[in-house]
């Protein structure tokens, strides 16, 4: 298995399943409805909802970055708004969410050793090369996993 297969794998355990942590992003959203999704136990806290926006969001801006595009997100294009809070708008959030999982595991892992060393496009800081971003990642779906599980616990 290659560095870029080994850290694909990271990726996909992190959002589907067989973390050695626990918990997946898919595992946390099970049972997740429209309303849990959108609501805001912590009145300062992003929902669930802008949570999953936000990862899908990020997997799409690494999986450009891939590609060589130097993707810097907008504040709106971070944190997309929830402008329909519907059972049909949650399930169309999770299957974009899982479709941009998707696409940047199939990235990664095709993505080659050789390159791994190299500056991520629009990127200055002279550690910021693609390595650090797919392991980065990783760190970005668990944190936010974290604040699912407790957003969820929040709600009942």
């Amino acid at each position: 298995m290659s560095e870029s297969e080994r850290l694909a794998d990271q990726i996909r355990r992190a959002f589907e399943g067989e973390a050695w942590h626990g918990d997946s992003l898919l595992e946390l959203l099970k049972g997740v409805n429209a309303a849990t999704a959108a609501a805001k136990p912590i009145k300062t806290a992003h929902s669930i909802w802008e949570l999953i926006l936000h990862i899908a969001a990020w997997d799409d801006i690494v999986r450009q970055r891939t590609g060589g595009k130097a993707v810097m997100p907008t504040d709106e294009q971070n944190f997309p708004p929830v402008k329909d809070t519907s059972e049909a708008a949650w399930h169309k959030a999770l299957e974009d969410a899982k479709r941009a999982h998707n696409e940047l595991v199939k990235a990664v892992a095709a993505f080659p050793d050789s390159r791994l060393q190299e500056q991520v496009p629009g990127k200055t800081q002279n550690y910021y090369n693609f390595f650090y971003m797919f392991s980065g990642i990783v760190q970005h779906e668990l944190y936010h996993a974290g604040q699912i599980a407790l957003l969820k616990k929040g709600r009942g």
